[in-house]
Formats: structure tokens, sequence, C-alpha cells
């Protein structure tokens, strides 16, 4: 095999290319990123950080009872507590338990909206 030397110009745009081309592949067959809602906080424990959410947004959403969400509060260090009445931005998922809907737990991503 013989040596093959291309001007430095050529070598960066094909890297380039190669990194876009990665890029685009991973943003169409990428898996796609859960919307995110904003509901009005109607109660929180933040002994057991049981948050209940309602709104409009909140029916068509797994775990959701009519136009109401409650489940575990997951939230970053030092974000601000939600009191009754807060708008609320979030992200939620459905984790089905094993013996039917009755152990089904939601877990509610997100903090109050400025």
């Amino acid at each position: 095999m013989g040596n093959v030397n291309l001007p430095t110009p050529v070598v960066i745009a094909a890297g380039v290319m190669c990194l876009a081309g990665g890029y685009l592949i991973g943003v169409v067959a990428g898996p796609d990123s859960p919307d995110r809602t904003t509901a009005v906080v109607s109660s929180y424990d933040a002994r057991t950080s049981r948050l209940c959410l309602e709104g409009d947004g909140v029916a068509d959403l797994e775990g959701a009872d009519g136009d109401a969400l409650c489940g575990s509060w997951q939230r970053v260090e030092g974000s601000a507590k939600p009191a009754v009445g807060d708008e609320f931005r979030f992200v939620s998922t459905l984790h089905e338990g094993q013996s039917g809907s009755d152990d089904d737990r939601v877990t509610i991503f997100g903090e109050v909206a400025d």
C-alpha cells in the first residue's frame, strides 16, 4: 500500500461531513424526546414527594385519572417546591406494575414554571 497525502483542508472537510452526517442520522432515526406539558399543582406532600397536577394537557397522559395526574415527583436539588395553584412544567412516565394497574407508578420530572 502506498502513502496517500491529502491536503489538510480536504481531510478537515471530510471529517466535518462525517460528523454532520452522523448528527443528521441521529436526529432523524433517534428516539423522540418527550413533550413537556404544563399543568397546575393541585396538591403536594413534601414528606412523600407525592405531587398531583390538573389541567387540560394532563388528560391525554398515561396514568392520568380524568384531568388529574398524581405521582412521585423527581426533582433537581435546590429547585423550588411547588405550592397549590403554581404552574408546573413537566414530563411524566408510567411504570406498569406486575399485578395489574393497581400497582402502577407514575413518576413526574419537572419544575415550577417561571
